[in-house]
């Protein structure tokens, strides 16, 4: 049998060098013994976009992309998606396991116990222009959380990391539904300890003038399935974000406005509000072919299809499909549903999408159930953010207690000038 190691010939020297393999990797450090001479100072790995680094050690989200597998903790997701409910699965992704019917009860009661939101940070959110992006509002309401809770930055505490993880999961579901009130130009609900959490944002986000509002259970099924599905995802750009933020023991607040950030962008979070600006310009069921067309001459491009991980189908999309349309069958079919069928029966049926395998993933029907719910598509990428920060902590908390934790520093290959001489202004032409 053979060993657990690689050798490396470097045909500069000679040389041979045995590099051991520890869970399929080995180490980029050890590169750095082969050198060309004295002075050499040792191989580094270029890798863009970290495709194939491993940059963490983590027990919270396996997902194999190749056979659609995605699981937190060691549990499918199509299993939570059908039984667990969110707090449960936040429960589940912070403490390693799901919770007993009294564990979860208090850990409902404490998050509860932290939504509402200062009045200073309330104020913050009141004061950007109604037409601010809610993003921008997001991400800057969860920096300025830093500092009105200034013992967060005892990051090494294992019980104040506990405490900030409770404000921050209760917080985000406050800051984004009164970042949404505010665009709307609506007063804000504050939050309402009768309901459970999901219950709880729907209030915040769509009461009105009733005495007392009860969301529909279809739609807290809904969003109870959406946050589940989005609450985390692995090593991805937003969750890498908030780990390398967290590396330098800035508090998790400021990490996590810079993971937001990171989730703000078109090809990560904003997705699925790109695939509903995508149906809109389609506009009809009968120019969808031409679309087609224009993605294959690369005029256009097809949001919602296709994933950087999973290579055959996105667990969840399957499951999200079903949803939307128990949501449909309750609010009224999007107007843009037929269209995102239609899209989808071609692609599914194209050889050139099937080549590269490129299906409906997560964010093709989520948006379509936001907009089902009457929701602008400027705050679908709040409704993802706000499930996300539960996986963004989980990671932030699991790092905090890695014995490998360095601040990160990536190495760079540098391609710019060798040491030039300073020239006078007068000297240059």
């Amino acid at each position: 049998m053979g060993k657990d190691s690689l050798s490396i010939t470097d045909n500069r020297t000679g040389k041979v060098y045995e590099i051991p393999i520890v869970d399929g990797t080995i180490r980029a450090i050890d590169l750095r013994a082969i050198k060309a001479g004295k002075d050499d100072f040792g191989l580094l790995t270029y890798d863009p976009a970290l495709l194939n680094t491993a940059t963490a050690r983590s027990a919270i989200t396996y997902l194999d992309g190749d056979a659609g597998i995605l699981r937190y903790r060691g549990y499918p997701i199509e299993q939570l998606a059908a039984h667990s409910t969110f707090m449960e699965t936040a429960y589940l992704l912070i403490f390693g396991q799901l919770p007993n019917k009294i564990q979860l009860e208090q850990w409902a009661f404490d998050i509860n116990h932290h939504t509402l939101l200062h009045t200073n940070a309330q104020r913050l959110i009141e004061s950007f222009r109604h037409s601010a992006h809610p993003m921008s509002v997001f991400i800057g309401a969860i920096s300025a959380l830093g500092s009105l809770y200034p013992d967060s930055r005892h990051t090494h505490d294992p019980e104040n990391r506990l405490l900030q993880a409770k404000r921050i999961i209760g917080k985000v579901a406050t800051v984004g539904a009164f970042t949404y009130r505010i665009n709307q130009g609506w007063p804000l609900n504050l939050p309402d300890d009768e309901l459970d959490y999901i219950g709880n944002y729907l209030r915040m986000m769509f009461r009105m003038n009733e005495h007392h509002y009860y969301p529909d259970p279809i739609l807290v099924k809904a969003l109870n399935v959406l946050f589940i599905l989005h609450a985390d995802h692995e090593q991805n750009c937003s969750t890498s974000t908030m780990r390398v933020i967290g590396s330098s023991q800035a508090d998790p607040y400021s990490s996590l406005a810079g993971a937001a950030a990171a989730l703000y962008g078109p090809l990560h979070g904003g997705a699925n509000e790109a695939v509903l600006t995508m149906l809109e310009q389609i506009g009809a069921t009968g120019r969808v072919p031409a679309f087609i067309d224009g993605v294959k001459r690369g005029e256009a491009k097809l949001m919602g299809f296709g994933h950087r991980v999973y290579k055959n189908f996105d667990p969840r999309g399957q499951i999200i499909k079903k949803m939307a349309h128990e949501v449909f069958a309750f609010t009224g079919a999007s107007p843009l549903l037929d269209i995102a069928l239609k899209l989808e029966e071609i692609a599914l049926h194209d050889e050139y999408f099937i080549s590269r395998k490129l299906y409906p993933n997560v964010d093709f029907y989520s948006g379509l159930i936001y907009q089902a719910m009457k929701l602008p598509t400027n705050i679908f990428t709040v409704m993802f953010a706000i499930p996300r920060s539960v996986g963004w902590v989980a990671q932030w908390m699991e790092m905090m207690e890695d014995e490998d934790l360095k601040i990160v520093r990536p190495r760079q290959i540098y391609t710019g000038e060798e040491e030039r001489e300073y020239t006078m202004i007068e000297e240059r032409k």
